[in-house]
């Protein structure tokens, strides 16, 4: 081959070569450019409702369900987009499971007591009489089998429910009249929800279903002689020292009140995975900072309501304490006997409360008695 001959061969075979290049790099470009195509394009928004059975904006249970919204939107970078209804203003305080269940709105925020009519032993995913406190709540739901049977009791009506609040400890309601005996029980007109309700009916009292922004006109106007609403929080919030004359404690009827998100089946599967993961994990922060609201806002509420509008604590007899703690009994058992899952419901919730009652006893009672 002369030297014009191998020349060109030099350059066919370097023509090659960078041919070979250009199509090695041209797949690696075109896929990044289809990369950063696909970024630019929107993610899907989805615009929820979630409707409540409380007061829009009433510190504490109706905050929760606001603050539980916002840090959706925040951890979702703006793809959970849900609006806050408080009671009344699209459904009915005791309207919203079944909005929830039929996707009228995406998700609600209350108690499963208020569910009793429809499911007798709901109430147990709230509070029983003489029950478990909220720590002692919280243990069973997660790791003694209860959040499983909450969620069996729901599937029919496709909603799902999480954990997102406690109360604690509440206080056993503002009177009008004294109570010093049984007797002064009989009669007695009382805003008492879930089985409480039941256990002062069995001790002659007349329990009233009355949604909380209710509360107030019913006790001031004599529609009821007492009330119960949570405890100094948001007792001092809805004004209930100057309707009520005496306050008395402890909350025999709510030691612990669980509140709860309820999501429609359907649309929480709808969600992509990690929006799904970020609801359970919201509702859990929920929990927690709920309980932890409660605690400290009660301190400074009680401070108020004794120094600035002269609130007088009472004590319930420990007459009408036993009274109302055999009552419970009796109607604990009682909603068990519904069916099979309810019973089931019943075993564990009880099961777990006898052995947590002895470790509780020996660890947060006897140490709060040295203190």
């Amino acid at each position: 081959m002369n030297a014009s001959a191998k020349r060109a061969s030099r350059r066919i075979g370097w023509l090659a070569i960078l041919t070979i290049a250009l199509i090695g790099c041209a797949d690696p470009a075109g896929d990044a450019g289809a990369n950063a195509a696909a970024d630019a394009r929107p993610a899907k928004v989805y615009q929820w409702k979630i409707i409540t059975t409380w007061p829009k904006f009433l510190p504490g249970v109706g905050m929760s369900a606001e603050n539980l919204a916002e840090r959706l939107r925040v951890m979702s970078d703006g793809r959970l987009d849900i609006r806050v209804y408080g009671a009344g203003e699209l459904v009915g305080a005791f309207e919203v499971f079944d909005a929830v269940s039929a996707g009228t709105a995406e998700m609600g925020h209350g108690a499963a007591y208020y569910w009793r009519g429809k499911m007798p032993i709901a109430p147990l995913f709230t509070t029983i009489p003489f029950g478990m406190t909220a720590q002692e709540a919280n243990a069973w739901l997660s790791y003694g089998g209860g959040l499983a049977l909450w969620r069996e009791l729901y599937a029919p009506f496709d909603v799902v429910p999480f954990p997102a609040g406690n109360t604690g400890v509440q206080m056993a309601g503002w009177f009008n009249e004294e109570i010093n005996a049984l007797e002064d029980l009989a009669g007695l007109k009382m805003r008492i929800p879930g089985l409480g309700g039941e256990v002062l009916e069995r001790s002659g009292g007349v329990p009233v279903s009355i949604p909380g922004g209710e509360v107030f006109t019913a006790l001031q106007t004599g529609v009821i002689d007492a009330t119960e609403w949570i405890g100094p929080y948001n007792d001092l919030a809805l004004g209930l020292y100057s309707a009520g004359r005496y306050y008395y404690y402890p909350g025999w009827h709510e030691p612990g009140a669980v509140l709860e998100l309820i999501v429609n089946r359907q649309a929480l599967e709808a969600l992509p995975a990690d929006l799904q993961a970020m609801i359970a994990t919201a509702a859990q922060a929920i929990n927690e900072d709920t309980l932890s609201d409660y605690t400290a806002r009660s301190v400074a509420a009680l401070e108020t309501l004794e120094r600035e509008h002269g609130v007088k604590l009472r004590p319930l007899p420990a007459e009408v304490m036993a009274k109302l703690r055999e009552a419970s009994l009796r109607v604990v058992a009682e909603a068990a006997g519904e069916d099979e899952l309810s019973q089931r419901i019943h075993d564990s919730y009880t099961g777990f409360l006898a052995g947590v009652r002895r470790y509780t006893d020996l660890t947060e009672k006897a140490y709060l008695e040295a203190r």
